[in-house]
């Protein structure tokens, strides 16, 4: 008996879940460690945690798929005109790790001819996992762990809850725009990175404004945020993709991400 062919979703996939069980063997065993923290060019920090578990991953792509392309936050990019390109952020919130929170996450994207098809959140000390898919073969949808999840029906800003890494991301006349917007929530809060994206995805709060953004921060997010049925995109409204800008908006509902849009942009809100 022949054992069916896999979509390019299930390969794709298991291949995404091989990844992050790998950078999670490569971090656990320094979180809550004494620990050397760098600094980058952009005074960033930077760990020996981040620099390991970007080089699983990369290790195993290019055993794998030798033939794709890779960007990562570490170690740059390799092939990245390819039409499959994976796009690494090892340690997302090493903030957050060196402080001994467990809110940072491994972003894993994969981008077929420059758009996300595949995002994958991993939080390794508390082995929780978001993947969304967008494949043209599959059905949109994002998976917490085994269960399929979606984002909540909120449509009014004022009862919303709105979160943002830190407000000192904005800058200028974004700093405007993020405190329009800021103003009009239910609740704010800031600090928990990539995890914001993972929560919104199930419902437990409902939009997440960003700025100073890299490829890395951001492209393994707008599957698992659509798939779950809510929406992700610049501060224009356009769709995400390998070179967009640096600025994020997503939301749980199209209402709830119009009038968040037309706050940003100072436009009138019905």
């Amino acid at each position: 008996m022949t054992t069916p062919a896999q979509s390019p979703t299930q390969t794709y996939t298991a291949f995404a879940n091989e990844l992050a069980d790998a950078s999670g063997d490569a971090i656990r065993p320094w979180f809550r460690r004494p620990l050397e923290v760098d600094s980058k060019a952009d005074g960033s920090p930077v760990t020996k945690a981040d620099r390991a578990a970007e080089t699983a991953i990369r290790e195993r792509i290019a055993d794998r798929f030798p033939d794709h392309g890779v960007i990562g936050e570490e170690f740059g990019s390799e092939s990245d005109a390819a039409e499959w390109v994976w796009v690494i952020d090892p340690i997302d919130g090493t903030g957050a790790f060196v402080s001994g929170l467990p809110t940072f996450g491994t972003l894993i994207a994969l981008l077929c001819a420059g758009e996300p098809v595949l995002g994958m959140i991993d939080q390794p000390i508390t082995r929780e996992r978001w993947t969304g898919v967008a494949f043209p073969d599959q059905p949109a949808r994002t998976r917490f762990g085994l269960h399929i999840v979606h984002s909540s029906s909120t449509t009014e800003l004022h009862r919303s809850a709105g979160y943002a890494t830190t407000p000192d991301m904005f800058e200028g006349a974004e700093r405007a725009a993020w405190e329009r917007l800021s103003g009009s929530l239910g609740r704010v809060r800031y600090g928990i990175d990539c995890y914001a994206y993972g929560l919104l995805a199930m419902g437990w709060i409902d939009l997440v404004a960003e700025s100073s953004l890299r490829p890395w921060d951001y492209l393994a997010l707008p599957p698992i945020v659509s798939g779950a049925g809510g929406i992700m995109t610049d501060w224009e409204g356009r769709a995400l993709r390998l070179g967009s800008g640096a600025q994020v908006l997503a939301a749980a509902t199209e209402a709830l991400h119009g009038a968040a849009l037309a706050l940003l942009n100072g436009r009138p809100t019905r």
